[in-house]
Protein backbone atom coordinates (compact mmCIF):
# COMPACT_ATOMS: atom_id res chain seq x y z
CA UNK A 1 0.00 0.00 0.00
CA UNK A 2 1.31 3.43 -0.91
CA UNK A 3 1.60 5.91 1.92
CA UNK A 4 0.69 9.58 1.62
CA UNK A 5 4.22 10.53 2.71
CA UNK A 6 5.68 8.57 -0.19
CA UNK A 7 3.43 10.37 -2.66
CA UNK A 8 4.40 13.73 -1.16
CA UNK A 9 8.09 12.84 -1.29
CA UNK A 10 7.75 11.72 -4.91
CA UNK A 11 6.02 15.01 -5.81
CA UNK A 12 8.69 17.02 -3.97
CA UNK A 13 11.45 15.25 -5.89
CA UNK A 14 9.79 16.10 -9.20
CA UNK A 15 9.29 19.69 -8.15
CA UNK A 16 12.95 20.00 -7.09
CA UNK A 17 14.01 18.53 -10.43
CA UNK A 18 11.92 21.05 -12.36
CA UNK A 19 13.26 23.96 -10.27
CA UNK A 20 16.86 22.83 -10.79
CA UNK A 21 16.29 22.47 -14.52
CA UNK A 22 14.67 25.92 -14.77
CA UNK A 23 17.53 27.56 -12.87
CA UNK A 24 20.02 25.83 -15.14
CA UNK A 25 18.20 27.05 -18.25
CA UNK A 26 18.08 30.61 -16.93
CA UNK A 27 21.82 30.69 -16.17
CA UNK A 28 22.65 29.14 -19.52
CA UNK A 29 20.52 31.60 -21.46
CA UNK A 30 22.10 34.51 -19.59
CA UNK A 31 25.57 33.25 -20.51
CA UNK A 32 24.54 32.89 -24.17
CA UNK A 33 23.00 36.36 -24.27
CA UNK A 34 26.12 37.81 -22.68
CA UNK A 35 28.33 36.07 -25.26
CA UNK A 36 26.21 37.44 -28.12
CA UNK A 37 26.38 40.92 -26.58
CA UNK A 38 30.16 40.73 -26.21
CA UNK A 39 30.55 39.57 -29.81
CA UNK A 40 28.30 42.34 -31.10
CA UNK A 41 30.22 44.97 -29.15
CA UNK A 42 33.58 43.66 -30.41
CA UNK A 43 32.32 43.51 -33.98
CA UNK A 44 31.03 47.08 -33.80
CA UNK A 45 34.33 48.35 -32.36
CA UNK A 46 36.35 46.48 -35.00
CA UNK A 47 34.17 47.91 -37.79
CA UNK A 48 34.52 51.42 -36.40
CA UNK A 49 38.29 51.02 -36.27
CA UNK A 50 38.28 49.70 -39.85
CA UNK A 51 36.29 52.68 -41.14
CA UNK A 52 38.68 55.07 -39.38
CA UNK A 53 41.71 53.37 -40.94
CA UNK A 54 40.08 53.27 -44.35
CA UNK A 55 39.18 56.94 -44.25
CA UNK A 56 42.84 57.87 -43.73
CA UNK A 57 44.13 55.81 -46.66
CA UNK A 58 45.65 57.74 -49.61
CA UNK A 59 46.30 54.93 -52.10
CA UNK A 60 44.36 52.03 -53.58
CA UNK A 61 47.02 49.50 -52.54
CA UNK A 62 46.82 50.60 -48.92
CA UNK A 63 42.98 50.51 -49.06
CA UNK A 64 43.08 46.91 -50.31
CA UNK A 65 45.58 46.01 -47.59
CA UNK A 66 43.38 47.51 -44.86
CA UNK A 67 40.27 45.82 -46.29
CA UNK A 68 41.99 42.42 -46.48
CA UNK A 69 43.27 42.77 -42.93
CA UNK A 70 39.77 43.63 -41.71
CA UNK A 71 38.14 40.74 -43.57
CA UNK A 72 40.65 38.25 -42.16
CA UNK A 73 40.23 39.58 -38.63
CA UNK A 74 36.42 39.62 -38.88
CA UNK A 75 36.37 36.02 -40.13
CA UNK A 76 38.68 34.79 -37.37
CA UNK A 77 36.61 36.57 -34.73
CA UNK A 78 33.40 35.13 -36.16
CA UNK A 79 34.73 31.58 -36.10
CA UNK A 80 36.10 31.92 -32.57
CA UNK A 81 32.93 33.48 -31.15
CA UNK A 82 30.70 30.99 -32.99
CA UNK A 83 32.58 28.09 -31.43
CA UNK A 84 32.33 29.71 -28.01
CA UNK A 85 28.57 30.24 -28.35
CA UNK A 86 28.06 26.70 -29.69
CA UNK A 87 29.88 25.41 -26.61
CA UNK A 88 27.54 27.42 -24.40
CA UNK A 89 24.53 25.87 -26.15
CA UNK A 90 26.02 22.40 -25.61
CA UNK A 91 26.61 23.12 -21.93
CA UNK A 92 23.05 24.42 -21.61
CA UNK A 93 21.63 21.23 -23.08
CA UNK A 94 23.74 19.05 -20.77
CA UNK A 95 22.82 21.08 -17.67
CA UNK A 96 19.14 21.12 -18.59
CA UNK A 97 18.85 17.36 -18.85
CA UNK A 98 21.19 16.48 -15.98
CA UNK A 99 18.48 16.73 -13.26
CA UNK A 100 16.23 14.48 -15.32
CA UNK A 101 18.81 11.68 -15.48
CA UNK A 102 17.91 10.55 -11.97
CA UNK A 103 14.23 10.25 -12.82
CA UNK A 104 14.96 8.33 -16.00
CA UNK A 105 17.30 5.98 -14.18
CA UNK A 106 14.60 5.28 -11.59
CA UNK A 107 12.13 4.14 -14.25
CA UNK A 108 14.60 2.33 -16.50
CA UNK A 109 15.18 -1.34 -15.60
CA UNK A 110 18.78 -2.18 -14.79
CA UNK A 111 20.67 -3.75 -17.68
CA UNK A 112 21.46 -7.38 -17.11
CA UNK A 113 25.05 -8.45 -17.45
Amino acid sequence: MVKVEEIQQYGKQHFDTVVASAASVQNGLQAIASAYGDYTKKSFEDTRSYVEKLSGVKSLDKALEVQTEFAKSAYETFVTESQKIAGLYTDLAKQTYKPLEGLVARFTPAASA
